[in-house]
């Protein structure tokens, strides 16, 4: 079998080389994802830094750890999910190759080892390629994570030999896995059935696609009502997973969808003779529209679900801070000239907080044992009277009232309010010195997180205080012209005034600074993908109508009408792909409005029209020069010498 594998290689190789690409990208992308992953998750921190600057820097990694896990997850769906529906495709094209094999004498175990066989061939092609184009990936992924700030100046991720074995098991694995479902469902025809192509050979929809698409969707709709009811944390990700999971269901029923819009798409082409045809093979062959649909659903799912949900976390979490700030100006500074804001002629208060590293031990109990967790984190020094008068956000237990002396409040970054609650006691190194506080208020979650605990100004030693930075909110007097008082600050030397509405606007477009960062590491792969993805359907599909094409060029059609009956065709499978793609990410869409509109009262949803156009331009584009051009190689042969020829 492993002989007829390399023979099939050499002769439908264009059957395969789709695959192969896509394997040899997820060997390469996962490889190198997980090495930076693996050397970012135990950086080297210098020794000579101070605690502040080694938190900060701790924060720096862990932003690049959470962009590469995304990355190495979103890596092994799309590579897995690829492989799959072109491996499907394939053998959808081949049933007669393999009803032949069949009737020679191959039984179904036989029909399994030839697609496991060339399976496994093309996970050896694909890891044999990966591996150095994962060393190339690696060093252009590191200029990328560096440039956009995810990780420092100077990171270089470790070589660990332990990741060839990885890497062969990612290639051989995704493409055995890819052809499993594919090579069962093939060793299931009847031989004289898919020679004839009728009954089980020319059914789309089978019981394990019903299985998954009503799995997936079941799945989808889960996700969307408990997201409305889960802490930030979880209810984020729920909404994003939630364009994954309705791209898988809707690729998996869209069979049942393709019939449909072939019949509206009839309604517009119905007065073209070329357009009545297109309409035709889009209802005939809808394996092969749902094939090339499918990249495309998943590409615009991900690209418009991904970076809706965060334009809208983006635009939620700037209302929330307009919302819950009182006041006309904020000053940058340290926390020793901070103390001078409050003596500026025309300020009414002057909130200060000043960033401090701190850890915090807590216990709790877990399935009836003792546990602790240690947390290093930041926390906001500040006089509980003037920051309640500033923000507006009330605790959702305890009061903000009792935060003095020995005492500790979680802030809107913490997730610990479950096991920490009100009235608990935890540990806390700051400066050096341990404390013993009583947690006396939870603040509610932000959506973009925020400091990890509250402390009390008189708990953090003046050395400290003096050298840290410091925010403060002003509120001028009744009457009293803001800028005049920002004059006054800037005059006394107590730091740099803006208004409240600049800086909030100067946060919110550093948020969206780290989301265009995150959109390009994320929707650069996803497009890579479903370019590869969306030409091999292409030319799979062209290069078995050879003889289809010769047939409608014999009965009068010219070889430019031929050509032009292709494209149409494949502008309404693009249609379609984008149309069920935007299905899905609508679902995410709508799980994240409700979420921020939970969170902060204010239901939103951004539209990326920018993206959303570009994309749709795109998909047209590539569809239609892969189409133009394979079915100007197809036809290139005289169509005499092909009607009747089998493919």
């Amino acid at each position: 079998m492993f002989s007829l594998s390399l023979t099939t290689f050499r002769d439908r190789w264009q059957l395969f080389i789709g695959a192969i690409l896509t394997v040899a990208m997820g060997v390469a992308l996962v490889q190198s994802s997980l090495l930076i992953l693996v050397s970012a998750a135990s950086p080297d921190i210098p020794a000579g830094l101070g605690p502040q600057a080694a938190g900060d820097l701790r924060d720096i990694y862990t932003a690049g750890i959470a962009l590469q896990a995304m990355t190495l997850g979103l890596s092994a769906f799309l590579a897995v999910f690829i492989v799959s529906s072109t491996f499907a495709f394939t053998v959808a094209q081949r049933r007669k190759d393999l009803a032949l094999l069949r009737l020679v004498g191959g039984d179904r175990r036989q029909v399994r080892r030839l697609l496991l066989s060339e399976a496994l061939l093309l996970g050896v092609i694909g890891t044999v390629l990966g591996v150095p184009l994962g060393l190339l990936a690696m060093r252009f992924q590191t200029w990328l994570l560096t440039d956009l700030g995810f990780v420092p100046g100077g990171f270089t991720p470790r070589w660990q030999d332990w990741i060839l074995a990885v890497s062969a098991g990612i290639g051989v694995g995704v493409a055995l896995i890819g052809v499993l479902a594919a090579s069962r469902r093939a060793s299931k025809v009847r031989p004289l059935e898919a020679l004839g192509n009728v009954g089980a050979a020319t059914r789309v929809m089978t019981a394990p696609r019903w299985l998954l698409g009503c799995l997936f969707l079941a799945g989808s709709i889960t996700l969307m009502i408990t997201s409305r009811f889960a802490p930030p944390d979880g209810a984020v990700p729920m909404s994003i997973f939630v364009a994954i999971t309705g791209a898988v269901a809707l690729t998996q029923l869209s069979p049942l969808i393709v019939p449909l819009v072939g019949r509206v798409a009839g309604l517009v082409l119905r007065g073209s003779t070329l357009g009545t045809l297109a309409q035709a093979n889009l209802r005939d062959g809808v394996r092969r529209s749902a094939s090339t649909a499918a990249p495309l659903l998943v590409l615009v799912a991900l690209v418009v679900g991904l970076s809706g949900t965060l334009a809208s976390i983006a635009k939620a979490d700037k209302d929330e801070q307009t919302q819950s700030v009182s006041g006309d100006l904020i000053v940058n500074t340290t926390g020793a000239n901070g103390i001078r804001v409050a003596a500026v002629p025309g300020v009414a208060v002057a909130a200060q907080q000043v960033s401090v590293p701190v850890t915090v031990t807590s216990g709790f109990e877990k399935n009836g044992k003792p546990k602790q967790k240690v947390k290093d984190g930041t926390a906001l020094a500040i006089d509980a009277d003037t920051y309640t008068r500033t923000h507006l956000r009330s605790p959702v237990s305890g009061s903000m009232a009792d935060l003095h002396g020995e005492t500790i409040a979680l802030g809107p970054g913490n997730k610990d309010a479950g096991t920490t609650p009100v009235g608990s006691t935890v540990t806390a190194d700051i400066d050096g010195r341990t404390h013993r506080l009583k947690v006396v208020a939870v603040l509610p979650q932000a959506l973009n997180g925020g400091t990890d605990f509250l402390l009390p100004r008189e708990l953090v030693g003046d050395s400290v205080l003096a050298g840290a930075a410091s925010q403060v909110v002003v509120q001028v007097k009744p009457g009293t012209d803001p800028a005049a008082v920002a004059a006054g600050i800037k005059a006394a030397g107590a730091g740099r005034p803006v208004s409240v509405a600049e800086s909030i606007a100067a946060q919110s477009a550093n948020d969206d600074g780290a989301n265009s960062g995150i959109m390009q590491v994320l929707m650069g792969l996803a497009g890579l993908y479903a370019l590869v993805a969306v030409v091999n359907s292409v030319v799979i599909a062209a290069a078995e109508r050879k003889a289809e094409f010769a047939a409608a060029r014999v009965t009068g059609l010219s070889r430019f009408q031929v050509v032009k009956m292709a494209l149409v065709e494949s502008w309404a499978v693009t249609g379609i792909g984008l149309l069920l793609g935007g299905v899905a990410a609508a679902g995410a869409l709508v799980g994240i409005r409700s979420v921020t509109g939970r969170i902060t009262g204010l239901p939103e949803t951004v539209l990326p029209g920018q993206l959303v156009g570009f994309v749709v331009f795109g998909a047209f584009l590539v569809v239609g020069a892969t189409s133009v051009w394979t079915s100007l190689s197809a036809t290139r042969v005289v169509p005499v010498s092909l009607v009747g020829a089998r493919e």
